[in-house]
């Protein structure tokens, strides 16, 4: 049997029955939770890690039962509409209380992985086959929801390349600090849910009432988890390379503006010392040089010709290329 909300009278008759059912629980309030504990005999530490949210991923195991703090994703936070401080992409937060007689997850945001999973269980009848498989499938659907986000980034990842490549601004170099923050969040959530899962093959398992067949499944879970290790790890390094092509691109481009300026200093150096050298105050160095003529050819025409022959041997050296 799958709920979405709390039924007393159906949950005592399903406990009774020792009937296997899945309780979701969206948003619940600290006196809902209480009454779950009563009802389900929920270890204190246990109830009081329910209510706690934001939490790293972890497994602790009470008797008969343990509770699971797992993570999906829904997607990113628009970099424009973050607050300052707040690059953590959309992740949600999921607490499994797992028996092998009942399941309850508890969460504070929606999740459409385990409403479609909630909706295709009920479409595939409730039957002991697909009972013991059920912790597995909530596992699953959340862990396939950061891969949708993965993709997303790869493909901001190459948007920027090409973007920086053919002209390199602060906003993208911002954009690339903003993405390391989030694969950041994203790796301090699936790294230990990796380390997790890796345990949980065998913990789950053990709990009464669970098939021990369902190791190979939780073991793809953590093929999974491994595979997204590797991808942010790699994305993260991708980053890396790309702020190495920014600064890259901006000291070639300092290098370009640098090198037209000192080509124009270098060209006007030549006509500077001329100009200096003839403006002293002597009357002997340019007293005879009387006439419009010879301002001309040998005022204009001597800085006209230092300039162009310091152009001429600039083009020949290849300095312009």
């Amino acid at each position: 049997m799958l709920f979405d909300s709390v039924d007393d009278r159906h949950l005592d008759e399903l406990l009774e029955r020792r009937e296997f059912f899945w309780l979701d629980v969206h948003s619940p309030t600290d006196e809902q939770l209480d009454g779950l504990a009563r009802k389900f005999g929920w270890h204190p530490l246990a109830l009081e890690d329910t209510k706690e949210f934001e939490q790293r991923p972890k497994l602790d195991r009470y008797g008969d039962h343990m509770l699971l703090v797992f993570y999906g994703a829904h997607g990113l936070q628009p970099h424009h509409d973050a607050e300052e401080g707040d690059d953590r992409p959309a992740l949600v937060e999921v607490h499994l209380l797992v028996s092998g007689s009942w399941i309850v997850t508890v969460r504070r945001h929606q999740c459409e992985a385990l409403e479609d999973l909630r909706r295709n269980l009920e479409q595939e009848g409730h039957s002991p086959e697909n009972e013991q498989f059920v912790v597995y499938r909530i596992l699953d659907v959340l862990t396939d929801t950061f891969f949708p986000v993965l993709d997303e980034i790869d493909e901001t990842i190459d948007a920027l390349e090409d973007a920086i490549i053919l002209s390199a601004n602060t906003e993208q170099l911002q954009r690339v600090f903003h993405l390391k923050r989030v694969l950041g969040a994203l790796r301090r959530v699936i790294t230990p849910q990796r380390d997790l899962a890796q345990r949980a093959i065998d913990d789950i398992n053990d709990l009464p009432g669970l098939s021990v067949g369902t190791r190979d499944y939780f073991r793809d879970v953590y093929d999974h988890l491994i595979r997204l290790s590797d991808t942010v790890d790699a994305y993260r390094d991708l980053l890396t390379g790309l702020m190495d092509v920014y600064l890259s691109t901006t000291s070639n481009r300092m290098n370009a503006v640098m090198k037209q300026l000192t080509l124009v200093s270098t060209v006007f150096l030549p006509v500077t010392a001329l100009t200096g050298f003839f403006g002293m105050n002597f009357g002997w160095l340019t007293g005879h040089i009387n006439s419009l003529h010879s301002f001309l050819i040998f005022g204009v025409g001597g800085a006209l010709l230092a300039a162009l022959g310091l152009f001429g041997w600039f083009k020949r050296a290849h300095f312009f290329d």
